[in-house]
């Protein structure tokens, strides 16, 4: 007579084991409904390793590919943000680029799970992906971030760890054109009135109202102020020269005398940088150390908008970088496009422009002239 007896189950090995014993003496657990096994019971180390193998897989409600041979998500972060690490120590790309870029790999790996082999990726996967990150990002962040994406997984196949380009399908791209300029118009102007300017130089601490008219007069956005050497200033004739830590591309601005007083008020009480390698900057936090981190923490995006805050003016996307949208904006009244490209660093993509070798400073300060002329209209000044 054959034994009935059931067996009797083990114990888990540990209270957060993933895995129960299962009647047919191997362990499983359940996944989107079904029942999935991966060992005896005598060989717990190794069902849990083939589930964490396959997880990814089944929670994803994938096949599990039994063949693990090739480059997996992780593997590919890895080697991504090492290389992007390399380009921040040449000076190729901002530790903020690079921060941008471990981010978006986060992304990858909470969509893919890292034990996906890239070869394994279909059209279809990064169709979700869009999808997801649609749910939680406008329409201009979400074009950033595809971009992230797509230079992330180029770089597998350009550095020959896979054998073939991925295909990302029709709809893994930036948003239409249309659809950005429909966002921009929701968000509304991107730019501060001369009033609301002056309403914040009245209040501003002496670092903040020289930072603030810095951008209004030379249309320096946070990291500029924040990296801005004294050795790019010469106070004493009121000129700038400092190319954009961006792009490196040579920048030279006419300083109003406003801005002049406001920088030359704040040097007078500038706190001691907290290590020799900040003495050389322009602007120093309480706390002895630069404004701009390089990262995504930025000093100054914080206590710009406390002031917004304070005076009733904030709204999304209107930031201390609106001072450079204004600037542009105001600017380019006087007709004279070639100088405010050359106030604000932009490049001259035209033919002209391989060809002009210099600009006179008298342009120069003909745009500096007209947008202080409409910033402190008079009675203002």
């Amino acid at each position: 007579m054959a034994n009935s007896t059931k067996p009797t189950k083990p114990k888990k090995p540990y209270p957060d084991f993933p895995l129960f014993p299962h009647a047919t003496r191997r362990w499983a657990k359940k996944i989107r409904g079904k029942l999935h096994y991966f060992g005896r019971w005598d060989a717990p180390d190794a069902a849990l390793s083939k589930y964490l193998d396959q997880r990814d897989d089944l929670h994803a409600g994938r096949v599990p590919r039994t063949d693990r041979d090739g480059l997996t998500i992780h593997q590919l972060c890895n080697r991504f943000i090492e290389a992007k690490n390399q380009q921040v120590d040449a000076g190729d790309i901002t530790a903020r680029t690079c921060q941008d870029y471990h981010t978006s790999c986060v992304k990858i790996l909470k969509a893919f799970g890292k034990n996906r082999l890239v070869d394994d990726l279909t059209a279809e996967d990064f169709e979700k992906l869009r999808a997801t990150l649609a749910k939680t990002h406008n329409p201009n962040s979400l074009g950033n971030e595809v971009t992230r994406i797509r230079v992330c997984f180029n770089y597998a196949y350009q550095s020959g760890l896979i054998d073939r380009p991925i295909r990302y399908g029709p709809l893994f791209k930036r948003p239409a054109k249309r659809i950005l300029r429909a966002e921009r118009q929701k968000r509304g102007i991107r730019m501060f009135e001369a009033r609301q300017i002056r309403r914040l130089l009245k209040g501003a601490s002496p670092p903040m109202r020289a930072m603030i008219l810095l951008a209004a007069n030379t249309g320096f956005g946070n990291t500029d102020c924040g990296r801005l050497p004294l050795s790019a200033l010469d106070l004493k004739t009121g000129w700038v020269n400092f190319p954009r830590p961006k792009t490196a591309i040579e920048r030279r601005a006419k300083l109003w005398p406003e801005t002049v007083e406001a920088i030359n008020d704040y040097l007078a009480v500038r706190p001691q940088p907290l290590k020799a390698e900040y003495n050389e900057l322009v602007f120093i936090t309480r706390w002895g150390k630069p404004w701009a981190k390089g990262t995504a923490e930025n000093p100054i995006y914080g206590e710009f908008k406390k002031m917004l805050l304070k005076l009733g003016l904030h709204r999304p996307q209107l930031g201390f970088y609106a001072l450079r949208h204004g600037f542009e904006t105001i600017a380019g009244e006087t007709a004279d496009q070639v100088a405010v490209n050359a106030v604000m660093g932009h490049v001259d993509g035209t033919m002209a422009g391989v060809y002009r070798e210099r600009i006179s400073d008298k342009r120069l300060e003909n745009v500096s002239h007209y947008v202080r002329r409409w910033l402190f209209r008079k009675g203002h000044i």
